[in-house]
């Protein structure tokens, strides 16, 4: 994590502001000018930025303008004297996240250097794409027609409609979009309308104000404007609320929107791509999804084959998985005999390729030995079940390679694939033996063991892990705490 940067011409406001967050394990820089400041900014940044307001030579507001013009994200908090409302009014225009007032209480102070640390923290976990985009593979004649559609489409900015099951690859062919296109050296921000509860999906896209509603304690920048210059992936678009597709409609027919509780327009030069694994026309036709902005959406379509239409390919993403696998645990890449290859090849799988990666997860973990055979894959395939598209099992409560202290020897007899009806019979036994907090204990075994699972596929990232797993960076920080879980790191 970068320092906090502290730029004020009174030595002793910035010692006790140097000493305060030391005692929290913050590490500081000061400087007496904002041109000292300025020149730093040319080598390096800082995590968030304090200054004073009236500083001889430039102000804090000559100070903030410069940096709000070169690092929107980065959360600036002014000082100013008591009495001086002009200037706090001016800092929330230039964009500071917040305002000290002098003279003003040190735990309060450090309060709100946390909360613009955490928040700037959020915005280098959201706008960090990755190094590299993830490799999609396939030979197969339906999977050439998308690197040909990938190919003719590079060198444009139109929106694009990607359609396809679930598990397809769509957000890995919406990268591949973005990183061959004009706007490659820009943000890919990413979002999945359908995992946001709705009364928060407004601000996720398009921001708020500081006092919009209960809890918005600064301004808060969008995805709209996190992904400026770039491009804005929107998964599950069929499931948008209607209310919120007017707004989006809006957007993309005017390039320009109002935060929450804003009344001043912001620009948007962003490239949409959408995604939904629906029938979008006949959502239309059910009046669940507006027409015009189907219409906008609907520019260029590219449809993704399911694992059924590719079957060719299983044996090369197999390959693929197993390899990934065991780069991620550190083991040695288990290798498939043909008949299992076979096997496999002729599986429909309804989860395709993500419950391939899913399944060559589990066969990691789980098959006994180096090569692969048809009977040391999960019963549910070699029974004729569909495979289900979840967590390889090892990782979950209870089942073989995590033992929980409190499985009952009747569960033990289940299958380890079988986690569901494991967790039933574990719950029948405690409950049977009139142990009490039943939900509670199986609940805090659940979360850990995601949470572990989770911290070891993303090599101890938490914020990764947090991401992965669809919850907030706060939330993940809360329950290793309270769940006790080692081998977490910020980055």
């Amino acid at each position: 994590m970068k320092p906090i940067w502290i730029v004020d011409d009174d030595a002793s406001i910035r010692w006790v502001l140097e000493k305060a967050l030391a005692r929290d394990n913050l590490a500081t820089r000061s400087f007496a000018n904002a041109r000292e400041a300025m020149a730093a900014f040319e080598l390096e940044t800082p995590q968030v930025l304090v200054s004073d307001i009236r500083m001889p030579g430039e102000s804090g507001i000559d100070l903030l303008a410069a940096v709000k013009a070169r690092h929107p994200g980065l959360p600036v908090i002014i000082i100013t004297a008591f009495s001086d409302l002009d200037s706090a009014v001016a800092s929330f225009q230039g964009g500071a996240f917040d305002y000290l007032a002098k003279p003003f209480d040190i735990d309060k102070a450090v309060s709100l250097i946390r909360r613009a640390l955490e928040e700037s923290l959020r915005e280098a976990s959201v706008e960090a794409a990755p190094a590299e985009t993830p490799e999609i593979l396939g030979h197969a004649p339906a999977m050439q027609e998308v690197f040909r559609a990938i190919g003719r489409l590079s060198q444009s900015n139109v929106t694009v409609l990607i359609t396809g099951e679930s598990g397809t690859g769509k957000e890995l062919v919406a990268r591949a979009l973005h990183k061959h296109s004009p706007r490659a050296q820009q943000p890919f921000i990413a979002l999945n309308t359908a995992a946001i509860p709705k009364d928060l999906l407004e601000s996720e896209l398009f921001g708020h104000e500081r006092g919009a509603f209960t809890g918005a304690q600064a301004m808060r920048r969008g995805r709209f404007e996190q992904a400026e210059n770039g491009t804005l992936f929107l998964d599950e678009i069929g499931d948008m609320p209607f209310d919120l597709q007017t707004r989006l409609l809006r957007v993309l027919s005017d390039a320009h929107f109002y935060r929450v509780g804003g009344h001043q327009p912001v620009k948007a030069n962003v490239r949409v791509i959408a995604a939904t694994h629906q029938n979008l026309e006949q959502r239309v036709r059910d009046g669940l999804f507006r027409e015009d902005l189907y219409h906008r959406l609907n520019v260029i379509r590219l449809r993704l084959p399911s694992l059924r239409e590719r079957s060719d390919d299983i044996p090369l993403l197999v390959r693929h998985f197993l390899v990934q696998s065991a780069h991620q645990l550190g083991v040695e890449p288990k290798r498939m005999s043909e008949p299992a290859m076979r096997y496999l090849a002729g599986l429909a799988l309804p989860g395709n390729v993500r419950q391939l990666e899913n399944l060559c997860n589990w066969i990691t973990v789980m098959a006994p030995g180096q090569t692969v055979e048809v009977k040391d894959l999960p019963r549910d395939l070699t029974q004729g079940h569909p495979a289900p598209a979840a967590l390889p099992d090892a990782a979950l409560p209870g089942a073989a390679g995590t033992p929980s202290a409190v499985v009952a020897p009747e569960a033990a007899a289940v299958a380890a694939h079988d986690w569901i009806g494991l967790l039933e019979q574990q719950a029948a036994a405690m409950l049977g033996a009139g142990q009490m907090d039943v939900m509670d204990t199986l609940a805090r075994e659940f979360e850990s063991a995601l949470i572990k699972t989770a911290l070891k596929h993303t090599h101890g990232r938490k914020n990764d892990a947090a991401v992965r797993l669809g919850i907030g960076r706060n939330t993940i920080t809360r329950k290793i705490v309270e769940l006790g879980i080692d081998g977490a790191r910020e980055e």
